[in-house]
Protein backbone atom coordinates (compact mmCIF):
# COMPACT_ATOMS: atom_id res chain seq x y z
CA UNK A 1 0.00 0.00 0.00
CA UNK A 2 1.26 3.46 -0.91
CA UNK A 3 0.13 6.71 0.73
CA UNK A 4 1.18 10.29 1.19
CA UNK A 5 3.58 11.13 3.99
CA UNK A 6 1.96 11.47 7.42
CA UNK A 7 1.25 14.84 9.01
CA UNK A 8 1.36 15.16 12.80
CA UNK A 9 -1.01 17.98 13.71
CA UNK A 10 -0.97 17.54 17.47
CA UNK A 11 2.42 16.63 18.94
CA UNK A 12 4.12 18.07 22.04
CA UNK A 13 7.49 16.48 21.44
CA UNK A 14 9.23 13.12 21.17
CA UNK A 15 12.59 11.39 21.65
CA UNK A 16 12.94 13.10 25.05
CA UNK A 17 12.50 16.62 23.64
CA UNK A 18 9.72 18.97 24.80
CA UNK A 19 8.55 21.62 22.33
CA UNK A 20 7.77 23.96 25.24
CA UNK A 21 11.45 23.85 26.24
CA UNK A 22 13.41 22.82 23.12
CA UNK A 23 16.13 24.84 21.44
CA UNK A 24 16.65 25.07 17.68
CA UNK A 25 19.07 22.14 17.54
CA UNK A 26 16.67 19.89 19.44
CA UNK A 27 13.76 20.80 17.19
CA UNK A 28 15.80 19.91 14.13
CA UNK A 29 16.76 16.64 15.78
CA UNK A 30 13.09 15.78 16.26
CA UNK A 31 12.28 16.85 12.69
CA UNK A 32 14.95 14.52 11.31
CA UNK A 33 13.81 11.56 13.39
CA UNK A 34 10.14 12.15 12.54
CA UNK A 35 10.84 11.96 8.82
CA UNK A 36 12.48 8.56 9.29
CA UNK A 37 9.20 7.47 10.91
CA UNK A 38 7.28 8.47 7.77
CA UNK A 39 6.13 11.84 9.07
CA UNK A 40 6.61 14.48 6.38
CA UNK A 41 5.42 17.47 8.38
CA UNK A 42 4.29 18.45 11.85
CA UNK A 43 2.76 21.23 13.91
CA UNK A 44 4.78 21.67 17.12
CA UNK A 45 2.03 21.87 19.74
CA UNK A 46 2.58 24.17 22.70
CA UNK A 47 0.85 23.26 25.92
CA UNK A 48 -0.38 25.90 28.39
CA UNK A 49 2.52 28.02 29.61
CA UNK A 50 3.32 31.60 30.50
CA UNK A 51 3.00 34.16 27.71
CA UNK A 52 6.73 34.80 27.93
CA UNK A 53 7.62 31.13 27.48
CA UNK A 54 5.18 30.65 24.62
CA UNK A 55 6.61 33.68 22.82
CA UNK A 56 10.13 32.33 23.37
CA UNK A 57 9.27 28.95 21.93
CA UNK A 58 7.52 30.46 18.94
CA UNK A 59 10.77 32.24 18.12
CA UNK A 60 12.70 28.98 18.49
CA UNK A 61 10.28 27.14 16.21
CA UNK A 62 10.48 29.89 13.59
CA UNK A 63 14.27 29.77 13.74
CA UNK A 64 14.31 25.99 13.35
CA UNK A 65 12.02 26.29 10.33
CA UNK A 66 14.66 28.40 8.54
CA UNK A 67 17.25 25.64 9.00
CA UNK A 68 15.20 22.73 7.61
CA UNK A 69 16.69 20.64 4.80
CA UNK A 70 15.47 17.61 2.85
CA UNK A 71 16.43 15.32 5.75
CA UNK A 72 13.81 16.92 8.01
CA UNK A 73 10.05 16.76 8.35
CA UNK A 74 8.57 20.16 7.54
CA UNK A 75 7.51 22.48 10.36
CA UNK A 76 4.02 23.42 9.17
CA UNK A 77 3.04 25.88 11.88
CA UNK A 78 2.34 26.08 15.60
CA UNK A 79 -0.66 24.46 17.23
CA UNK A 80 -1.47 26.47 20.36
CA UNK A 81 -3.24 24.17 22.82
CA UNK A 82 -4.23 25.59 26.15
CA UNK A 83 -4.10 29.06 27.73
CA UNK A 84 -7.61 29.71 26.30
CA UNK A 85 -9.38 26.62 27.67
CA UNK A 86 -11.96 25.74 30.34
CA UNK A 87 -10.54 25.08 33.81
CA UNK A 88 -13.19 22.40 34.38
CA UNK A 89 -11.68 20.39 31.52
CA UNK A 90 -8.06 21.38 31.93
CA UNK A 91 -6.58 17.88 32.18
CA UNK A 92 -2.94 18.40 33.18
CA UNK A 93 -2.81 22.02 31.95
CA UNK A 94 -1.76 24.59 34.54
CA UNK A 95 -4.72 26.94 35.05
CA UNK A 96 -2.47 29.62 36.56
CA UNK A 97 -1.57 30.59 33.00
CA UNK A 98 -5.11 30.65 31.57
CA UNK A 99 -6.27 33.85 29.86
CA UNK A 100 -9.66 35.21 28.92
CA UNK A 101 -10.57 34.61 25.29
CA UNK A 102 -10.01 38.15 24.07
CA UNK A 103 -8.22 39.61 21.07
CA UNK A 104 -6.18 41.73 23.49
CA UNK A 105 -4.83 38.63 25.23
CA UNK A 106 -4.14 36.79 21.99
CA UNK A 107 -2.14 39.73 20.68
CA UNK A 108 0.24 39.25 23.62
CA UNK A 109 1.61 36.19 21.81
CA UNK A 110 0.21 36.48 18.28
CA UNK A 111 2.45 35.34 15.44
CA UNK A 112 1.80 34.36 11.84
CA UNK A 113 3.27 30.89 12.46
CA UNK A 114 0.31 30.03 14.73
CA UNK A 115 -2.02 28.05 12.47
CA UNK A 116 -4.27 26.19 14.94
CA UNK A 117 -5.69 27.32 18.29
CA UNK A 118 -7.48 24.96 20.67
CA UNK A 119 -9.91 26.85 22.90
CA UNK A 120 -13.15 26.66 24.89
CA UNK A 121 -15.92 28.25 22.77
CA UNK A 122 -18.15 28.73 25.83
CA UNK A 123 -15.68 31.26 27.23
CA UNK A 124 -15.19 33.24 24.04
CA UNK A 125 -15.45 37.01 24.30
CA UNK A 126 -14.18 38.25 20.95
CA UNK A 127 -11.32 35.91 20.06
CA UNK A 128 -12.92 33.37 17.71
CA UNK A 129 -14.10 35.92 15.15
CA UNK A 130 -10.64 37.47 15.15
CA UNK A 131 -8.94 34.11 14.57
CA UNK A 132 -11.29 33.46 11.67
CA UNK A 133 -10.30 36.75 10.02
CA UNK A 134 -6.65 35.72 10.41
CA UNK A 135 -7.37 32.31 8.82
CA UNK A 136 -6.27 30.49 11.97
CA UNK A 137 -7.99 27.12 12.49
CA UNK A 138 -10.28 27.21 15.54
CA UNK A 139 -10.65 23.91 17.40
CA UNK A 140 -12.90 23.26 20.37
CA UNK A 141 -11.03 21.41 23.08
CA UNK A 142 -10.70 21.17 26.85
CA UNK A 143 -14.24 22.53 26.88
CA UNK A 144 -17.94 21.81 27.42
CA UNK A 145 -19.65 23.87 24.71
CA UNK A 146 -22.05 22.15 22.31
CA UNK A 147 -21.98 25.17 19.98
CA UNK A 148 -19.32 24.46 17.38
CA UNK A 149 -20.77 26.79 14.78
CA UNK A 150 -17.61 28.89 14.54
CA UNK A 151 -15.14 26.02 14.85
CA UNK A 152 -13.20 24.21 12.17
CA UNK A 153 -12.55 21.18 14.28
CA UNK A 154 -12.47 19.47 17.65
CA UNK A 155 -9.31 18.63 19.58
CA UNK A 156 -8.87 14.97 20.66
CA UNK A 157 -12.52 13.94 20.53
CA UNK A 158 -13.98 12.69 23.86
CA UNK A 159 -10.80 13.51 25.78
CA UNK A 160 -10.91 16.56 28.09
CA UNK A 161 -14.40 17.53 26.97
CA UNK A 162 -17.99 16.94 27.95
CA UNK A 163 -19.08 13.48 26.86
CA UNK A 164 -22.40 12.11 25.61
CA UNK A 165 -25.61 11.93 27.62
CA UNK A 166 -29.02 10.99 26.26
CA UNK A 167 -30.53 13.99 28.07
CA UNK A 168 -28.04 16.74 27.28
CA UNK A 169 -25.98 18.36 24.58
CA UNK A 170 -22.19 18.29 24.62
CA UNK A 171 -19.03 18.96 22.66
CA UNK A 172 -18.59 15.28 21.88
CA UNK A 173 -22.14 14.84 20.64
CA UNK A 174 -22.03 17.96 18.48
CA UNK A 175 -18.73 16.87 16.97
CA UNK A 176 -20.11 13.44 16.11
CA UNK A 177 -23.30 14.60 14.41
CA UNK A 178 -21.98 17.70 12.64
CA UNK A 179 -20.70 16.49 9.27
CA UNK A 180 -18.81 19.74 8.71
CA UNK A 181 -16.61 19.47 11.80
CA UNK A 182 -13.20 17.84 11.58
CA UNK A 183 -12.39 15.67 14.58
CA UNK A 184 -8.99 14.84 15.99
CA UNK A 185 -8.90 11.23 17.15
CA UNK A 186 -6.23 9.56 19.32
CA UNK A 187 -6.62 5.95 18.21
CA UNK A 188 -3.82 4.54 20.36
CA UNK A 189 -6.14 2.18 22.24
CA UNK A 190 -5.69 4.04 25.54
CA UNK A 191 -7.39 7.37 24.97
CA UNK A 192 -10.33 5.72 23.19
CA UNK A 193 -11.36 2.09 23.33
CA UNK A 194 -12.08 0.09 20.19
CA UNK A 195 -15.85 0.33 20.49
CA UNK A 196 -15.72 4.12 20.67
CA UNK A 197 -13.38 4.14 17.67
CA UNK A 198 -15.85 2.01 15.73
CA UNK A 199 -18.61 4.45 16.69
CA UNK A 200 -16.57 7.43 15.49
CA UNK A 201 -15.53 5.77 12.25
CA UNK A 202 -19.15 4.75 11.60
CA UNK A 203 -20.84 8.08 12.36
CA UNK A 204 -18.32 10.64 11.15
CA UNK A 205 -17.77 11.17 7.42
CA UNK A 206 -14.43 9.54 6.61
CA UNK A 207 -13.09 12.80 5.19
CA UNK A 208 -13.52 14.58 8.52
CA UNK A 209 -11.37 12.31 10.69
CA UNK A 210 -7.91 13.54 11.71
CA UNK A 211 -5.62 10.92 13.24
CA UNK A 212 -3.32 12.51 15.81
CA UNK A 213 -0.88 11.25 18.41
CA UNK A 214 -0.89 13.99 21.08
CA UNK A 215 2.60 12.61 21.67
CA UNK A 216 4.46 13.61 24.81
CA UNK A 217 8.19 14.42 24.94
CA UNK A 218 8.84 10.99 26.51
CA UNK A 219 7.59 9.26 23.36
CA UNK A 220 10.31 6.94 21.99
CA UNK A 221 12.76 7.77 24.72
CA UNK A 222 14.18 6.10 27.80
CA UNK A 223 12.48 8.63 30.07
CA UNK A 224 9.95 7.26 32.56
CA UNK A 225 9.55 10.33 34.75
CA UNK A 226 9.53 13.94 33.59
CA UNK A 227 7.94 17.36 34.04
CA UNK A 228 5.42 18.46 31.43
CA UNK A 229 2.94 21.34 31.64
CA UNK A 230 4.28 22.09 35.15
CA UNK A 231 3.27 18.60 36.30
CA UNK A 232 5.22 15.48 37.12
CA UNK A 233 4.47 12.84 34.51
CA UNK A 234 5.02 9.12 35.08
CA UNK A 235 5.26 6.50 32.34
CA UNK A 236 4.64 2.89 33.37
CA UNK A 237 5.55 1.39 30.01
CA UNK A 238 1.97 1.57 28.77
CA UNK A 239 0.56 5.00 29.52
CA UNK A 240 1.70 8.36 30.87
CA UNK A 241 -0.20 10.01 33.70
CA UNK A 242 0.12 12.73 36.30
CA UNK A 243 0.49 11.73 39.95
CA UNK A 244 -3.31 11.73 40.37
CA UNK A 245 -3.76 9.34 37.44
CA UNK A 246 -4.87 11.89 34.84
CA UNK A 247 -3.78 10.68 31.42
CA UNK A 248 -1.29 13.19 30.05
CA UNK A 249 -1.03 12.37 26.36
CA UNK A 250 0.15 9.65 24.07
CA UNK A 251 3.46 7.80 24.03
CA UNK A 252 3.30 6.77 20.40
CA UNK A 253 3.24 8.47 17.00
CA UNK A 254 0.68 8.42 14.19
CA UNK A 255 2.51 5.79 12.06
CA UNK A 256 2.22 3.29 14.90
CA UNK A 257 -1.40 4.28 15.47
CA UNK A 258 -2.06 3.59 11.80
CA UNK A 259 -0.31 0.22 12.12
CA UNK A 260 -2.66 -0.64 14.97
CA UNK A 261 -5.72 0.38 12.93
CA UNK A 262 -4.55 -1.63 9.92
CA UNK A 263 -4.19 -4.72 12.07
CA UNK A 264 -7.71 -4.20 13.43
CA UNK A 265 -9.13 -3.53 9.96
CA UNK A 266 -10.16 0.00 10.92
CA UNK A 267 -7.89 2.07 8.69
CA UNK A 268 -8.68 4.01 5.54
CA UNK A 269 -6.00 5.87 3.55
CA UNK A 270 -8.29 8.90 3.42
CA UNK A 271 -7.36 9.52 7.07
CA UNK A 272 -3.86 10.50 5.91
CA UNK A 273 -5.17 12.65 3.06
CA UNK A 274 -7.52 14.53 5.38
CA UNK A 275 -4.64 16.34 7.08
CA UNK A 276 -3.56 17.76 3.73
CA UNK A 277 -7.06 18.95 2.89
CA UNK A 278 -7.81 20.37 6.34
CA UNK A 279 -4.62 22.39 6.50
CA UNK A 280 -4.51 23.18 2.76
CA UNK A 281 -0.90 22.08 2.37
CA UNK A 282 1.15 19.82 0.15
CA UNK A 283 4.26 17.76 0.88
CA UNK A 284 6.12 16.00 -1.89
CA UNK A 285 6.61 12.45 -0.70
CA UNK A 286 5.34 8.90 -0.44
CA UNK A 287 5.14 6.03 2.01
CA UNK A 288 4.98 2.34 1.27
CA UNK A 289 3.42 -0.01 3.81
CA UNK A 290 3.41 -3.80 4.06
CA UNK A 291 0.34 -5.87 4.97
CA UNK A 292 1.21 -5.78 8.68
CA UNK A 293 1.17 -1.99 8.77
CA UNK A 294 4.94 -1.54 8.84
CA UNK A 295 6.45 1.30 6.79
CA UNK A 296 9.00 -0.16 4.39
CA UNK A 297 9.85 2.94 2.36
CA UNK A 298 9.90 6.69 2.95
CA UNK A 299 10.47 9.11 0.07
CA UNK A 300 10.46 12.90 0.44
CA UNK A 301 11.35 15.45 -2.22
CA UNK A 302 12.33 12.56 -4.51
CA UNK A 303 14.91 11.36 -1.99
CA UNK A 304 14.63 7.97 -0.30
CA UNK A 305 14.88 8.42 3.46
CA UNK A 306 14.09 4.84 4.47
Amino acid sequence: MKTKLIIEQHIHGAFGIDFNKANTKELLEVAEKLLKQGIGGFFPTLVTDSVENIKRQIKVIKDAKTHLTNVHADILGVHLEGIFINEKRKGIHNSEHFLELTVENYKKLEDDIIKIVTLAPEHDIDLIDYLITKKVKVQAGHCESADLSKCNGVTHLFNAMKGISHRDTSTSLSALIDDNIYTEVIADGLHLNNDILKLIFTIKPKDKILLISDALPITYSNVFETEFADSKIYYDGKKATSIDGTIAGSTTLVPQIIKRLIQKNMFDTIYINNMYNYNNININGELEWNESGEIVSVIKDNKKVL
